[in-house]
């Protein structure tokens, strides 16, 4: 059996210039829903001539999905973006009602609230809390929820991505890759009120005021090989605190090893002292992660670890209290290290960027 042969070949798809007029609008309509919205995008993707796992690609949906759809469209046209009508009882709440609930969510607000809730909507539309529910669960709207995001504008984005991501996966021999940032403003709070121990039944308590006894910054350098860190504390957060910093890198980093460091665009990264002290050490690498994507720097999971397990619901009565806690939890970390591995690619990263900004641009957002 010739097992080079190729597959049977599909049916090109092609659409009118009515038919188009009509796709193109439910991609538009923000009080479309978004189930048809993705088919009409798959058509017309499709009829641009990219193959099924191109458009599979670009809007991020199983191959599976692109196939399902473009058959629909051959078969039955714009009839076949619609949903099959379903066995059973008839429906109470009509597509009209769905789509008056969907644009009064995504595009209205109440007038004595900053977002809808079941009992407001549904007092709004005349109906029940159970329906509103339903809808915004099929149409996975939740407007009680809210996420904060900033796309970097940094010139050098992509370039900057493949250089941080290329030291994670790859990095180079007879050198040591350490990402580096400061935890500064680390708060000595003190509870108003001695905390209540766990108890069977009953929590831990502590009363919601404190009394602030003064802060730290916290210097770190995470080794990605192994997860062990370098750190160091200081009162204040300056450029000649950082140089302080680096010399102690210097110091602990085998003199036979090249140092990358990977960190931030802070201005104490780029002082003249800071570039001076790096030409009389040129065994030092900067690599320095885009601008707003600190998401991009592997220092920052850690940092998350210390907070959690440590910062969140400490108790402290002075600053040197504080410092004396995060020594010991880092000599504690350091005993039994545990790297954190990044699985991504570089490609993979810019594709989610593009296919993000690809959706924010097509809804007119």
């Amino acid at each position: 059996m010739d097992v080079s042969r190729p597959g049977p070949k599909i049916p090109a798809l092609s659409v009118t210039g009515a038919q188009r007029a009509v796709l193109e609008g439910w991609v538009r309509r923000r009080s479309t829903a978004q189930a048809l919205a993705l088919r009409s995008r798959i058509v017309l993707e499709c009829v641009q001539g990219h193959s099924i796992a191109e458009v599979s690609r670009r809007l991020g949906i199983a191959p599976d999905t692109v196939r399902t759809w473009r058959r629909r469209f051959l078969d039955r046209g714009l009839e076949g973006m619609h949903d099959e009508p379903r066995p059973g009882v008839p429906r109470k709440i009509t597509d009209a009602d769905v789509e008056r609930v969907i644009v009064k969510t995504l595009e209205e607000t109440p007038k004595n609230a900053t977002h809808w809730s079941t009992r407001s909507m549904a007092a709004a539309t005349g109906m029940s809390q159970s329906a509103i529910s339903r809808i915004w669960r099929a149409f996975a709207l939740a407007p009680h929820r809210s996420q904060t995001f900033k796309l970097s504008t940094d010139p050098l984005f992509i370039d900057k991505v493949r250089d941080v991501v290329g030291l994670y996966l790859d990095p180079p021999e007879k050198a040591l890759v350490l990402c580096v940032d400061e935890k500064s403003q680390i708060q000595a709070l003190d509870r108003s009120q001695p905390v209540l121990p766990t108890m069977p039944g009953v929590p831990e308590r502590r009363s919601h005021d404190y009394i602030r006894a003064g802060t730290t910054t916290l210097f770190a350098a995470l080794e990605v090989a192994t997860g062990k860190v370098i750190g160091s504390l200081h009162r204040r957060h300056r450029a000649a605190e950082f140089k302080k910093f680096l010399t102690k890198v210097d110091k602990e980093v085998p003199a036979d090893l090249q140092v990358h460091l990977i960190l931030d665009n802070y201005a104490t990264h780029k002082t003249p002292d800071v570039k001076k002290w790096l030409l009389a050490h040129p065994r030092f690498h900067l690599h320095f992660t885009p601008t707003s994507a600190s998401w991009l720097n592997l220092v920052e999971r850690w940092f998350a670890e210390l907070t959690q397990k440590k910062l969140k619901r400490g108790v402290y009565r002075s600053v040197q209290a504080l410092e004396r806690d995060i020594r010991t939890w880092l000599a504690d970390w350091n005993n039994q290290p545990r790297p954190f591995v990044w699985t991504k690619t570089a490609d993979e990263i810019l594709d989610k960027v593009a296919a993000y900004c690809h959706r924010i641009s097509v809804s007119g957002h």
